[in-house]
């Protein structure tokens, strides 16, 4: 295996590949430090990267800039405590709109993973800044030399240019003027956009290649760095641009390319990005070349593959999870073609914590989950990609022309998992294409097969008009301050649609505009209750949820008519609420536990809290030991037990997150969040909570069970709940054991039946063996399988049997002799049973006692068993 941290020591020394550079070596990690530092010693916040899941957006898949996660703070949606900001930002191509996968590994800057550096100002400064803040960093901090670099502006950008020709004395022959299409930015068709200035890297005459602008600009020569959009306009839906009133700067500089120019390489693959993980790939597929393509795809993906999983994201055939799993079976196969025929995928993805761990701590403490989640998907693909590859071996025999169908590469996605890029990548090594148009032809008849097999229908579908926010005042605990609040009629609805008002019997919707009642959502249910005018009107409300928000009463008026504008008492059904605050804080304590016990990987992925039970949801790869649940509860608890006070705060989400506060991969929080703390448990929550953690008693596990891939699920019971589980458990487990109590005494009872069957039978046998002395039936024999009492019953057999006798039978035992001995009655006054069976004992070991009818006795010398039998026949000849 490649020693990582050795070359890593070795690129930090200015050596790289065993080559010096032509410039001072400057690794990726100082260059991301020193970009950070740059921009926090002039006055910007240092934003950490946020998910690459980004936060309720559904225009995009993935965070695929940095400007990302400030989106709503250019639209105005939202504000910050800070007016400029700095982050590196890992982003994914890799689906939808921007989707770069075909080209990775094939060309020198496509990449499904990178990182992207960039400065930000809301309002605050504008393009003078930062240009000054651009060159100045790449200039002086990084060393640049000035006629290395090339500047582009938009056509009509005068301000710009003016300060790029004016003040900061860039050369007009290594300037350019672009038009639309390359040098003016927009979020979408319509709202914040503007003119941009990008600078480019000029790597030497001996690439091909002209400057921005030129008809040849599409060469490699002339490589965009960095991207500064100043966002001065409003784009209406006719096309007209408003200025902003506060214009705003969005740059980004990718780490990628800038460490490829700080290294003196041309491709980004052979920057110590890159490398490390080349190299490892190499070793493991036993090759020498390092330029080869597949080494490049499989070194790309693994950082994407690892930072997606990271984030919450698992292997699926949907959405996100489906993007993930091709890309890393894109990356096997890429293996498999290098020949490697064992797992190796997840080895990589520890030369990758060492490369990445220290700017993103998250990598490192979800290792050893990212490493299972990968060797399971690679254990599953195997089989999945030898019966495909097959298949398109077969394919292209009996293909005619050079274009796969459509239909046969649905197939090929459908029936065995190879996503349609993946054959596309297989079909280019052959220089053959496939039928994109078919195969999404095939796509739309699939999806509306499903559509039409997931119709449904709601009670209450209410379509409300534009309502206020309805002010929660339930936060407070309902049973020991009991709310003889009112709340104000806003609307009415009755079958999803506007009325002035409700009369007895009929069911419908009501918005208040302050209320107790918790909306249902962060997976706790919505309280019920009562809405009632004293005497005159009484509303049951059977569920409570949330339009935006607006608070939506569900239910139906039992009695009297309600109308808009009439005050109402307010009364939640408390002790459904109290038995569900204490789901609800359970859950926190159990996402705490899991952490602690599996890793921090372990996060969760949905909750349901109601009255009843709790249910939980989490990233785990396996099904939890019998151990694993047993610690999992009893951490809990102990947390429990130690009765930690409910601790509620409001701040913002950042400084929320940066004290250690656990906020939820996709969740939207606005710019003010309640942060609730029970001791070391610290999250993100808007829901209703007990008062300390002893409130809630006593927490039971009553299920473990898988959802989907890598996501598994706990149900639990929480205070009296939990008490009548057990109480159940423990009546079952007692109504269990008096019926395995009365099974055994009745097995016992047919064994005992058996064995006298036995020793009737084995009686039978043994009469015929009977010797005659004098006129005496003597009989001494050993028997297999019987116990004591099994021989005393064949004893009885044989004497009825043989009439005058004398009997002796033995058994041997776990090396133990046990024997029995009996005399007819008529023969008791001559011979005694008693002498027998000592006569026998003394001989193997032991002793015995008895009546003279009857006698028992043991030993320990069963190898002196059959010549003590043969003496009791010479005994009867000289006592009879």
């Amino acid at each position: 295996m490649l020693n990582t941290k050795t070359d890593m020591n070795t690129l930090k020394n200015g050596k790289y590949m065993g080559i010096e550079s032509k410039q001072s070596f400057l690794g990726s990690n100082e260059i991301r430090r020193q970009f950070l530092d740059y921009f926090r010693e002039h006055g910007h916040e240092i934003v950490p990267s946020s998910s690459l899941i980004p936060a309720n957006d559904p225009t995009l898949l993935f965070t695929n800039a940095g400007m990302v996660q400030f989106k709503d703070v250019f639209l105005g949606k939202e504000e910050r405590p800070y007016h400029r900001a700095a982050s590196s930002q890992r982003c994914v191509r890799a689906g939808g709109k921007h989707n770069d996968l075909e080209r990775v590994g094939y060309t020198a800057r496509h990449h499904t993973f990178f990182e992207m550096l960039g400065n930000f100002s809301f309002g605050d400064y504008f393009k003078r800044e930062a240009i000054h803040f651009a060159w100045e960093f790449l200039t002086k901090k990084l060393g640049l030399p000035p006629e290395k670099l090339w500047v582009s502006v938009f056509e009509d950008d005068k301000e710009a240019e003016a300060i790029w020709l004016n003040e900061m004395k860039i050369d007009p022959a290594r300037f350019s003027r672009c038009g639309e299409h390359d040098n003016f930015w927009s979020m979408g068709p319509t709202g914040p956009c503007g003119p941009c200035t990008e600078i480019f890297y000029d790597h030497g005459a001996h690439i091909p290649g002209g400057p921005p602008g030129s008809e040849d600009a599409d060469g490699d020569r002339y490589i965009e760095i960095w991207n500064l959009v100043f966002m001065q306009y409003d784009r209406a839906a006719d096309g007209t641009l408003t200025p902003l009133p506060k214009p705003s700067v969005d740059t980004g500089m990718g780490l990628e390319r800038i460490s490829a120019v700080m290294q003196g390489v041309h491709n980004n693959y052979d920057t110590d990005l890159f490398q490390p993980l080349i190299k490892t790939a190499a070793e493991l597929a036993d090759i020498r070349d390092l330029k080869n393509f597949s080494l490049r795809v499989i070194a790309d993906h693994i950082r994407s593959c690892s930072f997606l999983i990271t984030d919450g994201v698992l292997p699926s055939n949907e959405g996100r999870g489906y993007v993930l799993r091709r890309i890393i079976r894109r990356a096997l196969r890429h293996g498999n073609k290098l020949g490697i025929t064992q797992p190796f995928f997840y080895r990589l993805v520890e030369p990758l914590v060492v490369l990445m761990g220290d700017a993103y701590p998250e990598l490192v403490k979800a290792q050893a989950h990212v490493e299972k989640v990968l060797l399971q998907e690679e254990e599953q693909f195997s089989v999945t990609l030898s019966q495909g590859l097959k298949l398109f071996e077969q394919v292209v025999h009996d293909l005619k022309g050079d274009i796969i169908p459509g239909e046969t590469v649905f197939k090929l996605y459908d029936t065995y998992g190879f996503p349609a890029d993946l054959t596309a990548d297989i079909a280019r090594e052959r220089n053959l294409l496939i039928d994109y148009e078919g195969f999404e032809t095939a796509m739309s008849k699939q999806r509306e097969r499903s559509r039409q097999a997931s119709q449904f229908t709601a009670e209450y579908t209410p379509v409300q008009a534009s309502q206020p926010p309805t002010e929660f005042i339930g936060h407070k605990n309902l049973l020991a301050e009991p709310l003889p609040d009112t709340g104000k009629i806003l609307a009415l609805y009755r079958d999803g649609k506007f009325v002035d008002a409700l009369n007895a019997g009929e069911k419908g919707s009501i918005v208040l505009d302050r209320t107790p009642f918790y909306a249902e959502s962060g997976g706790q249910v919505g309280d019920q209750g009562l809405l009632r005018i004293e005497n005159q009107a009484l509303f049951k409300v059977l569920d409570t949820i949330k339009q935006g928000h607006t608070h939506l009463h569900l239910g139906k008026l039992e009695k009297g008519t309600l109308r808009v504008g009439d005050e109402v008492l307010t009364e939640v059904d408390a002790k459904r609420r109290a038995a569900t605050v204490l789901n609800h804080t359970a859950t926190h304590l159990l996402h705490l536990v899991l952490r602690q016990v599996l890793g921090e990987h372990a996060v969760q992925k949905g909750s349901l809290v109601e009255p009843e039970r709790l249910r939980f949801d989490f990233v785990h790869a396996s099904p939890l030991t019998d151990e694993e649940l047993r610690t999992v509860e009893r951490r809990v608890n102990d947390e429990i037990r130690a009765n930690y006070e409910g601790v509620v705060r409001v701040t913002t989400p950042q400084e929320a997150v940066a004290s250690g506060a656990v906020a939820l991969f996709g969740e939207k929080y606005g710019s003010k969040v309640r942060v609730v703390s029970f001791g070391p448990s610290v999250e993100l929550c808007g829901g209703t909570h007990a008062d300390h953690t002893g409130d809630i008693g006593i927490f039971k596990i009553t299920a473990e069970t898988g959802v989907a891939a890598g996501v598994r699920r706990i149900e639990a019971v929480t205070g009296d709940a939990a008490l009548r589980f057990i109480e159940k458990r423990e009546d079952e487990f007692k109504q269990k054991l008096s019926q395995k109590e009365e099974r055994i005494l009745q097995m016992e009872k047919d064994i005992q039946q058996l064995k006298d069957k036995l020793a009737g039978v084995v009686s039978q046998d043994l009469a015929s063996q009977a010797k005659m002395i004098g006129n005496i039936k003597v009989l001494a024999a050993k028997v297999e399988g019987l116990d004591g009492k099994a021989l005393r019953h064949a004893m009885d057999h044989l004497k009825q049997t043989l009439g005058s006798a004398v009997i002796v039978l033995a058994t041997v035992k776990e090396n133990k002799v046990g024997i029995v001995g009996g005399v007819t009655a008529d023969l008791v006054d001559r011979l005694n049973a008693k002498e027998i069976v000592n006569s026998v004992a003394i001989q193997v070991g032991g002793k015995g006692g008895g009546r003279a009818d009857l006698a028992e006795a043991g030993g320990n010398k069963p190898e002196a068993l059959e010549k003590a039998l043969q003496s009791i026949y010479t005994w009867v000849q000289e006592k009879g």
